[in-house]
């Protein structure tokens, strides 16, 4: 079993610097967990505590049913990709990817059939004798994948192994892992720092600020419903807009953003009466791809002036201030009226609206979400 459990886990640097405070998290056999935030958020550090490459402060990390606190990395069963590739570059493809099963001493039969596996696998048997200087990037990532996968180890860990890569290659290559994960059936922990990544592989995602997890969830569970503002800001892209809103309690709960009064959903309303939230100013959060154009003058037309218009092929991203707030709202092109169908001048006035049920509701001191 390639289960893994982090308890307590804490990571101080010299100073009295804490990196990862208080990390809990079961993953289970076969799951492939991404641990995603901006730079500084102590993913990496998590990610090399589990390797070994970081000693733990304090908690208990277990790899199966052992703890491995003080096991040595070589012997903790793991493989890890790199950000940088990491290959010798005085050896072929193949000298690479065999590079540990000769230093296991493993028989030569058993060496050139994993690694003639590994390579069909990713696509790269023709590869095999050159030099990483004869690769390019995303081929170079493949070998480095593939060094990892010749090891049949308990769990894979990845650190940022896209981010050297172009965009066109990035997409490909999450393809690639995609249908990896598909062939090889064992745990995989991914760090990155793109959301995209994080939403396309993960069938979890830990979501990290400052060394605490905010969230953790499925791809749908933190873009649906993001625990706080920092993980709805985060998650989605464009990310979420913000305003400062009321909202009002009658007979039933109400939105109102500057003039405009917008009714909630049954089901939100319902919750919030569950939970006894009072009339009160909140943080509203609305995803670009929920708001929609509007005619001027309705009761629920929130004004709008338009700061840049992004013409994007099948949609237009159009940048507004409303209520003095930046705001941006991703419009179809085939949506846009007649007299628009070429984006919008700047300067332009424009009239949105939302539907009650894709309010996000968040509180206005914490930032925690009303509704969890």
């Amino acid at each position: 079993m390639s289960t893994v459990a982090l308890k307590n886990i804490k990571k101080v640097y010299d100073k009295n610097v804490v990196a990862v405070h208080d990390f809990n998290l079961e993953i289970a056999d076969k799951e492939f967990i991404v641990l995603v935030g901006p730079s500084g958020c102590g993913k990496s550090t998590t990610l090399r505590m589990i390797a070994g490459l970081e000693e733990i402060t304090s908690g208990e990390l277990y790899i199966g049913d052992t703890l491995m606190n003080s096991v040595a990395p070589k012997d903790r069963d793991i493989a890890m990709v790199f950000q940088n590739y990491a290959l010798y570059p005085h050896m072929t493809v193949y000298e690479n990817m065999s590079f540990s099963l000769r230093l296991r001493k493993a028989k030569k039969k058993e060496i050139d059939q994993k690694v003639h596996e590994a390579a069909e696998i990713l696509d790269i048997t023709d590869l095999l004798q050159r030099k990483p200087k004869a690769l390019s990037g995303g081929q170079r990532q493949r070998v480095a994948i593939g060094r990892a996968i010749v090891r049949e180890p308990q769990v894979f860990l990845m650190d940022e192994p896209l981010s050297n890569l172009d965009a066109k290659l990035r997409n490909q290559m999450r393809a690639e892992l995609l249908k990896l994960r598909q062939r090889i059936d064992t745990t995989f922990v991914y760090v990155t720092h793109d959301q995209t990544e994080a939403m396309t592989l993960g069938d979890r995602i830990v979501i990290m600020k400052d060394g605490f997890i905010q969230q953790i969830g499925t791809p749908q569970q933190v873009f649906n419903h993001p625990a706080n503002t920092f993980v709805a800001g985060f998650i989605g892209s464009p990310q979420m807009n913000f305003f400062t809103a009321k909202l009002e309690k009658g007979d039933r709960y109400v939105l109102r953003l500057g003039a405009a009064v917008i009714g909630l959903s049954d089901h939100i309303s319902n919750r919030l009466a569950q939970k006894g939230i009072p009339g009160c100013d909140i943080t509203l959060g609305l995803r670009p791809e929920h708001i929609m154009l509007s005619a001027p003058g309705k009761p629920d037309s929130v004004p709008a002036k338009v700061d840049v218009s992004e013409m994007m092929g099948s949609e237009v991203h159009m940048h507004v201030t409303a209520e003095g707030t930046d705001c941006v709202i991703r419009i179809p092109t085939a949506s846009l009226p007649d007299d628009h169908k070429l984006g919008f001048a700047i300067g332009d006035m424009v009239n949105f609206t939302f539907g009650g049920e894709v309010a996000h509701l968040f509180d206005i001191e914490s930032g925690e979400n009303l509704l969890n």
